[in-house]
């Protein structure tokens, strides 16, 4: 127990000192107009306040992210506890806060522009094209979940339950941000810290306690942790969906000191009610053994749902219901929502024209929608696996995205492209160890990932010393003159 208290403050800490070096490094400008303001059109654009938009990202960032990858992630012991603190004080509110920022100062691009404007045009269009395909894998995840569990719990068939999700993905997509996002969103995102508060105060009563830090693996099929935890816990240390959601409230900040509240404060957030779950997943069942009897018989649907109803009573059972199946779906509905954002900019991209005109933007819709509803028909453990690691590729450039930008304007970029590194070594790796990649030998995807950090690395090195070098060139330039 004592682990999972200091993991919290950690996080805390992480929140009060860390998220105001980083602010001070990228420098705030409160005097500057943000786009919310400059750019107000009534639909995506418009100022909301900084705790209804904290409340807004949380959910979109969060939704079932950090309870279901935060339990799978207890399968492997208390080491889960070290990555969820330093992944997300050091990554992922990293991650998020220059997602959301980097969008704040380009006029709320989105995450592809900003990839293009730092890292190239060839980047930015092989990101385009990834990022939303990674929103439709995550529109249709987290769609298929919960009409399965609608179907089984009302007279509702699976695809009638489809149907009235689709329904409301229209509605709310296609809505003004402040109808239906800025209206229920707030209270949604109350219940989901509502849920991890009502389990954290519940872990100091189970019979049995969290365990205490061991670095050990205690995952029941001894499955290596790197780099399998930092992909399986995913939302609840960093995610690169989330630098998709971002922008979509980086569009309403009324001035730039809101960004560590709104994106480094709701990653913080997301991070202690991973710790929450995990830290339940692994004292509730009395083992990992344990814990994955219980995955095995109802997921991890099931598992949120035994442990609410034993810890909660009836009100836990009807709030883990509500959460499996709500929650999730608000995910769905904003990850179609910057897909829609993505594709204009890429049309933008290819025809040199922007769209104008709110219906232009509502019937970008169906292009993404069409196909997430085609992909729900697929198995959903199947779409997931290829979630995760898409998921990381895109955090991973996100952070190379803040790392050069910093660069260019002559910051410390290390708060960026340390964790960029690590990343790398990361997806580098699981690709070919993970059975939905290349499913090689332990061994050889250390090798092959090694190579690959290495040429990243130096990549990264070659682009100091260019920025150096001019560096250099405008100081004698000026002594010169």
């Amino acid at each position: 127990m004592l682990t999972f208290v200091a993991s919290i403050a950690l996080l805390l800490a992480g929140y009060f000192v860390y998220a105001k070096v980083v602010e001070r490094i990228f420098g705030i400008d409160d005097e500057q107009k943000t786009p919310a303001y400059t750019n107000n059109d009534g639909f995506d654009y418009m100022p909301m306040s900084w705790w209804k938009a904290s409340l807004i990202q949380l959910l979109n960032i969060a939704g079932l992210g950090p309870i279901f990858g935060a339990i799978l992630g207890a399968l492997y012991g208390p080491i889960a506890f070290i990555w969820i603190v330093v992944g997300s004080i050091f990554a992922g509110a990293v991650h998020d806060y220059f997602s959301g920022m980097l969008s704040l100062r380009h006029n709320g691009a989105q995450y592809p522009t900003l990839v293009g404007k730092y890292l190239g045009k060839h980047a930015k269009t092989i990101i385009n094209i990834l990022s939303i395909g990674l929103m439709i894998l995550v529109a249709a995840a987290f769609t298929a979940g919960p009409a399965q569990l609608m179907a089984e719990v009302t007279p509702l068939g699976f695809l009638a339950s489809l149907l009235i999700i689709f329904a409301y993905f229209l509605i709310a997509t296609v809505l003004p941000v402040n109808k239906i996002i800025g209206k229920v969103y707030p209270i949604f995102g109350a219940v989901l810290i509502f849920m991890a508060v009502a389990i954290g105060i519940g872990l100091f009563f189970f019979e049995n306690p969290v365990p205490n830090l061991t670095i050990n693996s205690l995952h029941p099929d001894n499955l290596p942790v790197w780099p399998l935890l930092m992909v399986t816990i995913s939302c609840g240390a960093i995610s690169g969906f989330h630098s998709t959601q971002s922008p979509i409230l980086a569009r309403t900040l009324k001035k730039e000191s809101e960004g560590r509240k709104v994106f480094y404060g709701a990653m913080i957030a997301e991070g202690v009610i991973a710790l929450i779950w995990a830290a339940a997943g692994m004292a509730f069942f009395g083992s990992t053994g344990g814990l994955q009897e219980a995955l095995a018989a109802g997921g991890p649907a099931g598992v949120v749902n035994e442990i609410s109803t034993t810890t909660l009573g009836t009100l836990g059972g009807i709030l883990a219901v509500l959460g499996v199946i709500i929650l999730p779906i608000t995910t769905g509905d904003t990850a179609l929502r910057s897909s829609r954002m993505m594709l204009a900019d890429l049309l933008k991209q290819v025809s040199k024209k922007e769209l104008k005109g709110n219906w232009a933007k509502i019937g970008l819709v169906f292009p993404v929608a069409i196909p997430t509803f085609l992909l729900t028909q697929m198995d959903y453990s199947f779409l997931w696996r290829y979630v995760g690691w898409s998921n990381q590729v895109v955090a991973t450039v996100m952070l190379w995205t803040a790392a050069m930008y910093l660069l260019q304007h002559k910051k410390f970029h290390w708060i960026a492209s340390v964790p960029a590194l690590f990343m790398t070594g990361v997806v580098s790796t699981y690709i070919f160890y993970a059975p939905e990649g290349f499913g090689l030998a332990y061994s050889t995807s250390m090798i092959i990932g090694s190579v690959i950090w290495l040429a990243v690395a130096v990549w990264f090195v070659v682009q100091i010393l260019k920025h150096k070098g001019m560096l250099s060139k405008q100081v004698i330039a000026r002594k010169a003159s």
